[in-house]
């Protein structure tokens, strides 16, 4: 058998969908034979009817006609109700077509009253819609009826030579036809799925750049040449603070864009600086003047983020070696301090002094650990946490570590089930600290003392976990320095604390701020957005 076309292969196979092309094709196939039928039974009708139809035997061309009109209904009903299944309705209707147009020609004086070219429009229909070589088998059965009516015709009246010449072509034009449709229509039905493939490969490739671009961190732009904004993805919208509603202009929406744009459509020079809070680049979409422009936005405070960031791990390295190169005096002085410390001839006063060496010793030894663990911290591992048990199973932890009955500390959950990816370690040493620095403010009576609460951030899809407690508060001067390294308003503290788990949070794709309250403080940690990692 020969390869198979798409179409060929639906009729053999499992059926084809509602409107795909072969029950298109029967159902253009039934619109050709109603018509043709109507028009039999008009002609039969009618006062004149047209010569040579039915002139040898009108009553049974009368009979053929109303058959096949009764036929062709049947079949525009079988073809809408799907039933019987397409190979069923497509071999019937060929095989009967043939039948009932040779019998008409029959009835109308044979070969010769031209009704022979019916049957080629017949086993051209079977060729396209039947699989492999079944068309062939249509030519063969129409071949055979002609000669059947040709050989019935003889016996009953005499035939010329002529006759037998005009059916040996006839049947001749059937095989032609039926191999001729077949190797066309197979070309067809492969050039037609291969659009449909190439059709559907252009629209997955259409959504997965719509959903790429859509979650870029980067912000896109498409703006027309009078600044009607046309696209713009999410980061964009953010950055621009654009409404989901109806579309602005740039000049509308950030007028220092707008004239930015206009600076570089003059002259094509790009921007050289930042735009507010972010850096804008231009491209064009087109070759002529009123093309489109592509903006790209890059976000000005993750560039500032990350520039700190490389800032502050060359300060640990440097910082990490001076505290290997303090440890040796700082253990010196120390250990002097204390043998000082033991000896019976010392006053009170001088040792208080002693006690004054120890402790500022013991702070800068702690302050040389904390350093030398921001610079030692292992490389981030990602981990899928499920927030809602890891934060159960860390209260349960810090309440036994700092003796705490478990109604102390509250845990609540704003939305169901939320996932975040972090590293477990760094995750539960920067809430450690957090849950440290709060109980150490929370007064005495109050319960809970802390309260863990995490939830999703509407409209951006980012996680966050806060960490509240109700102490005093932070005053709005020393909250815009907190998270410095050094900076302490504790007599005894580092101010490494809040720095160290800051610089965590950054390296796990996070971001920790305080939000102050009415009554207490928030420390809160928020996730990177839980779609970023889909793509």
């Amino acid at each position: 058998m020969s390869r198979l076309f798409p179409a060929h292969a639906d009729l053999i196979g499992q059926e084809p969908a509602p409107h795909s092309t072969p029950w298109r094709l029967l159902g253009l196939l039934i619109i050709y034979r109603l018509a043709l039928s109507a028009a039999a039974v008009f002609l039969v009708l009618g006062d004149h009817p047209l010569q040579p139809l039915g002139q040898d035997k009108p009553a049974l061309f009368s009979n053929l006609s109303l058959f096949y009109l009764a036929f062709s209904l049947v079949c525009a009903a079988a073809r809408l109700t799907r039933w019987p299944g397409l190979r069923v309705q497509v071999y019937a209707q060929i095989v009967i077509d043939i039948m009932v147009i040779t019998l008409m020609m029959h009835a109308s004086g044979g070969v010769s009253s031209g009704l022979g070219i019916l049957l080629v429009v017949a086993v051209a229909a079977g060729a396209i819609l039947s699989p492999g070589r079944i068309g062939i088998f249509f030519a063969a059965i129409a071949s055979l009826a002609v000669l059947i009516e040709r050989g019935y015709a003889s016996l009953t009246e005499a035939a010329t030579q002529s006759s037998y010449t005009q059916t040996g072509m006839l049947g001749a034009a059937f095989f032609a036809t039926a191999l001729l449709i077949h190797a066309l229509a197979r070309r067809a039905f492969e050039s037609e799925a291969l659009a449909t493939r190439r059709g559907e490969d252009l629209a997955n490739m259409a959504e997965i750049t719509h959903y790429v671009i859509e979650r870029m961190q980067t912000g896109i732009v498409v703006a027309d040449h009078s600044g009607l904004i046309r696209i713009a993805n999410e980061s964009a919208r953010r950055l621009l603070d654009l409404p989901a509603g109806a579309p602005e202009t740039l000049a509308e929406a950030a007028p220092a864009l707008a004239g930015q744009w206009s600076e570089w459509r003059k002259d094509g020079v790009q921007p050289s600086g930042p735009t507010g809070d972010f850096f804008a680049r231009f491209a064009k979409l087109g070759a002529t003047q009123d093309s489109d422009t592509l903006i790209f936005l890059e976000d000005n405070s993750e560039i500032a983020q990350q520039a700190q960031h490389l800032k502050l791990a060359s300060l640990g390295r440097l910082t990490a070696s001076i505290a290997h190169e303090i440890r040796n005096p700082l253990g010196a002085i120390s250990h002097a301090g204390q043998l000082l410390a033991e000896s019976p001839a010392l006053q009170d006063a001088d040792r208080r002094l002693t006690q004054i060496i120890a402790d500022h010793a013991q702070r800068m030894n702690n302050m040389v650990e904390n350093v030398l663990q921001l610079s030692r911290r292992e490389r981030t591992r990602s981990d899928i946490l499920d927030l809602e048990s890891w934060l159960d199973e860390f209260a349960r932890v810090f309440c036994e570590s700092n003796a705490l009955r478990p109604e102390e500390i509250s845990i609540r959950h704003e939305d169901s089930r939320i996932v975040v990816h972090a590293d477990s370690s760094q995750l539960h040493q920067v809430l450690w600290n957090l849950c440290q620095n709060g109980l150490r403010y929370a007064p005495g009576g109050a319960l809970p003392k802390l309260v863990l609460r995490c939830g999703i951030l509407p409209g951006q899809y980012a996680p966050y976990l806060d960490v509240i407690d109700s102490g005093p508060g932070i005053n709005m001067e020393n909250a815009e320095h907190i998270f410095e390294p050094f900076f302490t308003t504790e007599p005894n503290g580092t101010g490494l604390g809040l720095y160290i788990a800051r610089e965590l949070c950054e390296c796990n794709q996070a971001n920790l701020k305080y939000i102050r309250l009415a009554q207490g403080s928030c420390f809160r940690i928020t996730f990177a957005d839980r779609r970023r990692h889909i793509i």
